[in-house]
């Protein structure tokens, strides 16, 4: 397997495998759905450009079995924004493919994110977790990530995150320690 920062060709590709991996029907095929909270897309290839392009130093890593094989799994690391610890760096859209998921591969995809971090100095990561998905937020504390107690608004009206399909929806922070 090889793990390695998305290309800008890559981005349309991998804008379906996360959408695939997600919301829609293949995403039933996996445990990491969220299409009974949220319809629509979760990204597309000009947001993930223009996020490339928003935060400097950030990578999307990929995962595929071979060079020139299609990527079947995704993370996003980003670095400190200046705000709050100046360390901790941000991990999100662990994403693999609904086909192959339950064999490793999103464990496999956080680690990477973690040691891509900490060879540039990180000292802490952080993401953020929809409140409801309790199964998704017991397999990260498995891994070592922990609730912070705090919490952020999710962002009801902008559709580039997807429908929501309830009202109650928000975000839980967790952290781990690098």
């Amino acid at each position: 397997m090889l793990i390695a920062p998305a290309q800008d060709h890559e981005l349309a590709a991998l804008a379906v495998l996360v959408n695939s991996a997600y919301r829609g029907e293949l995403a039933t095929k996996g445990w990491t759905s969220e299409s009974y909270l949220l319809g629509g897309q979760r990204t597309d290839a000009a947001s993930l450009r223009a996020d490339l392009a928003a935060n400097p130093g950030s990578a999307l890593l990929t995962l595929r079995d071979a060079e020139g094989d299609t990527p079947h799994a995704c993370v996003w690391v980003q670095p400190p924004n200046g705000e709050g610890e100046a360390d901790a760096w941000y991990v999100g859209m662990v994403t693999v493919s609904p086909l192959r998921q339950a064999g490793g591969i999103g464990r496999t995809m956080l680690e990477a994110a973690e040691a891509y971090a900490r060879a540039r100095g990180g000292k802490s990561m952080e993401m953020t977790v929809i409140s409801v998905r309790d199964t998704l937020i017991a397999w990260y504390e498995r891994r070592g990530y922990r609730l912070t107690g705090q919490t952020e608004p999710f962002p009801y009206g902008d559709e580039r995150f997807g429908v929501p399909q309830r009202d109650d929806l928000h975000f839980v922070v967790m952290e781990k320690a690098l």
